[in-house]
């Protein structure tokens, strides 16, 4: 488990974390959500022991990383993919990884195998797209087969075959009973990988629920319906006092009913309906309604 306990981080007198508290819970994959400047990524370098805290502590197992005496065996960790030395090879690369931890040359080779390198393991690193050091990452992450993974933005630079692949390793390790925590800003793909979220905005914590939870509590949901005769429907719907808005497709979506209850109200008044329909926001729209107002740096669409 990783356990996040009243963290804090200042850098120049402005607090980057403030007074953190979550946890990250074996057989769980726990996505890490927050817009650009939250402190995702200072959050996961506190954890490591990369950066000491102002205040509060990060601990796992129990235990502050420093102090663990064989952390690859512990925490698997990609914080950057390019945090990699290019003149070494992939298999060089991995080898002093699993010397300084006590790791067997064969297990190199089984985790190369696993992320789709044991082809490229003599190839230097430099030469390597974004999408074969997210996998050389991933591969140093699985090394010392930790109950414990961390991952920054994962799936940057893969295609749809590896994203899809990175999921499936995901869920597979939390099957195993593992504790993942994995940042991302690709809400569709959260939505499809996390059990479980932790969304922050200017280093505090917004929410920390289970996905479907998170997007019931903070996603709109409508009714979606549409008529054979549009214009008797605008009637009807403008008179019985329901909040609806035209869309497109000549469609209305109302809020605050049920589609039995629009049903039933069509069908009293003679008006046939095509479609109906319950249409629930998606984890991008609750996540962007839910911290609006935490944005750091906003760009105006033209």
């Amino acid at each position: 488990m990783i356990q996040v306990q009243g963290l804090t981080k200042e850098y120049d007198g402005t607090r980057v974390v403030d007074d953190l508290s979550f946890e990250v819970r074996p057989g769980v994959v726990t996505g890490f959500l927050g817009p650009n400047g939250a402190g995702k990524s200072t959050t996961m370098r506190l954890v490591l022991g990369l950066d000491r805290p102002t205040a509060g502590r990060a601990l796992v197992a129990g235990r502050p990383y420093a102090e663990l005496a064989d952390p690859l065996r512990q925490v698997g960790a990609l914080l950057d993919a390019h945090a990699l030395h290019g003149g070494r090879t992939a298999r060089g690369q991995l080898r002093w990884l699993a010397a300084s931890n006590g790791l067997s040359e064969r297990r190199v080779d089984e985790v190369l195998g696993q992320v789709g390198l044991a082809d490229a393991a003599g190839r230097r690193i430099r030469g390597f797209s974004l999408g074969m050091r997210q996998r050389l990452g991933v591969a140093a992450a699985l090394l010392g087969d930790p109950p414990v993974l961390m991952l920054d933005e994962p799936v940057n630079g893969l295609d749809p075959e590896g994203i899809r692949w990175i999921r499936t390793l995901l869920r597979g390790l939390a099957v195993e009973g593992r504790s993942v925590l994995v940042s991302s800003h690709l809400m569709t793909e959260m939505a499809l990988t996390a059990d479980h979220l932790v969304v922050i905005g200017r280093g505090r914590l917004l929410a920390d629920a289970a996905t479907s939870d998170f997007i019931d509590r903070h996603g709109r949901t409508r009714v979606r319906v549409r008529a054979v005769d549009p214009a008797k429907l605008d009637a009807l719907l403008r008179g019985s006092g329901l909040a609806a808005e035209q869309v497109d497709g000549g469609a209305w979506e109302v809020s605050g009913a049920d589609p039995e209850q629009i049903a039933a109200l069509a069908a009293a008044n003679g008006v046939v309906l095509y479609e109906i329909a319950v249409q629930q926001d998606s984890l991008e729209e609750a996540f962007m309604r839910m911290t609006a107002d935490s944005v750091e740096y906003r760009a105006v669409a033209a």
